[in-house]
């Protein structure tokens, strides 16, 4: 359900959002060193934790989508503060298996 909700959320979207434009729930990932990532927030619910990050690919019209969920009475704040770093993990190897090269 959390998931569906903040894929429909990306789905509505007519262009990339910047950092002066964050909302309640499409939030600018300050803590990414690599990329400038998205988080799409859910309500809050006291057992699940939900990260969905994305990255938009500059003039693609596309979201590269990364997905992040666990038990949050195991996880804590360890899950929250680690999402940024694995983002950007996985955003560099969808570069590698797409030859997607930024241009300046």
């Amino acid at each position: 359900m959390f998931t569906a909700r903040a894929l429909d959320q990306l789905r509505h979207l007519t262009e990339p959002p910047t950092p002066e434009e964050e909302t309640a729930t499409l939030r600018w990932v300050r803590q990414s060193r690599r990329h400038q990532l998205w988080r799409v927030s859910h309500a809050y619910h006291p057992e699940v934790a939900v990260r969905l990050i994305c990255w938009f690919p500059p003039n693609t019209g596309k979201a590269v989508v990364a997905l992040f969920a666990g038990d949050k009475a195991k996880l804590g704040d360890l899950f929250y503060d680690s999402v940024a770093t694995r983002a950007d993990g996985l955003i560099d190897q969808w570069k590698r298996e797409t030859a997607f090269e930024e241009k300046p």
